[in-house]
């Protein structure tokens, strides 16, 4: 595959830095809307190989991206475990039976991606079919830190109270449940990766909530066992792999220990600091409110800026993904989002 994107995240050169955008499938988009309503509810979507599909499409419909994302939620792992997953409007993802005790984890369902993910991975199948040949799929699953932060407190948290209270007090029982979710997770990410996607990418949303002992004992050690069970698993198979810790800029040094391709990083770091934190690919990291408020010579000038720390840290281009700093807000101008793509494209050219 002729594909800039993967290029870079291997290191190697590229013409120009590619760009693609997490949640680029959205509620920005008008016929995002559209196909969600018709499909009758957000988890309806996500469960509808045709339609995951068509929404997946959309955004490379409109833009020049390098990449593609397949659609889906984080959530639906925890769900096929046997938590009762439902979204709650202006509210979020929410579990009517979320983890309170050790019999709560103690009956968790040990998966069979292909069976019961079975939806994602025909969404996989239709996308190979029908992405244009030399556009990558990324896939993607929650790190097991922040897919526990969700089984715990039930849905989205401003202080995570419930989990660290299982940090503080009961460790010993929260090791055992993020054991059972980095099998869940390496398992189908493995099951992604024979459906036929190019990449894969774990989100750890929410590991910058943790100090940073704890970040080593409860998020990063748990990504590392997820890579290793893939690696293991796959011998043969050398898929790039990208990590993103939101709020984790502090911890690159560490998380360059991790055995993945790129690290992700959001807006709170420098990128020519991240730079010289790590050796790995980096995908980043400008601010996603921008491409909601901001007209085109402000995007022309965060742009610019961010290429240009790159370069000159790293006195070369190679080795950087365009990324936002996290995923694409409802409110962003889909024309702010076309004349990022082009910007990006235009002043990243060698």
């Amino acid at each position: 595959m002729n594909s800039a994107f993967l290029a870079t995240l291997k290191q190697q050169q590229s013409s120009y830095t590619p760009i693609w955008l997490m949640r680029q499938a959205g509620r920005y988009l008008p016929e995002y809307r559209k196909t969600r309503e018709k499909a009758g509810s957000f988890l309806a979507l996500c469960k509808n190989p045709d339609l995951a599909t068509e929404v997946t499409l959309q955004p490379l419909r409109r833009f020049a991206l390098d990449a593609s994302i397949m659609f889906s939620d984080i959530l639906v792992v925890p769900e096929a475990m046997g938590l009762q997953l439902y979204f709650s409007e202006g509210e979020g993802p929410k579990f009517t039976n979320p983890i309170q005790s050790t019999l709560d984890i103690d009956v968790l369902k040990v998966i069979n991606p292909e069976i019961d993910l079975a939806y994602v991975m025909q969404t996989i199948r239709n996308l190979k079919q029908e992405l244009p040949k030399d556009t990558p799929l990324i896939g993607f699953s929650g790190s097991p830190w922040t897919l526990a932060c969700y089984m715990i407190e039930g849905g989205s948290s401003k202080n995570y109270e419930k989990i660290k209270a299982w940090v503080y007090a009961h460790p010993e029982q929260l090791h055992v449940l993020l054991d059972k979710v980095s099998i869940a997770v390496a398992d189908y990410l493995i099951a992604q990766i024979h459906a036929g996607v190019d990449t894969i990418m774990l989100f750890d949303s929410w590991g910058g909530v943790l100090s940073e002992s704890a970040f080593g004992e409860f998020s990063h050690k748990y990504l590392a066992k997820v890579l290793t069970r893939i690696k293991l698993a796959l011998p043969q198979h050398h898929i790039p792999s990208i990590v993103f810790t939101k709020g984790g800029g502090v911890w690159l040094q560490k998380l360059d220990q991790l055995e993945c391709n790129g690290l992700g990083i959001d807006w709170t770091i420098n990128i020519a600091k991240a730079r010289k934190e790590t050796n790995k690919a980096l995908q980043g990291n400008l601010d996603p409110v921008i491409l909601s408020v901001a007209d085109r010579p402000a995007i022309k000038q965060q742009v610019t800026q961010i290429l240009n720390e790159y370069r000159e840290s790293n006195n070369s281009a190679d080795g950087h993904i365009f990324n936002l700093g996290h995923g694409i807000l409802p409110t962003a101008k889909p024309d702010n989002v076309a004349y990022l793509i082009d910007i990006v494209h235009e002043l990243s050219k060698r």
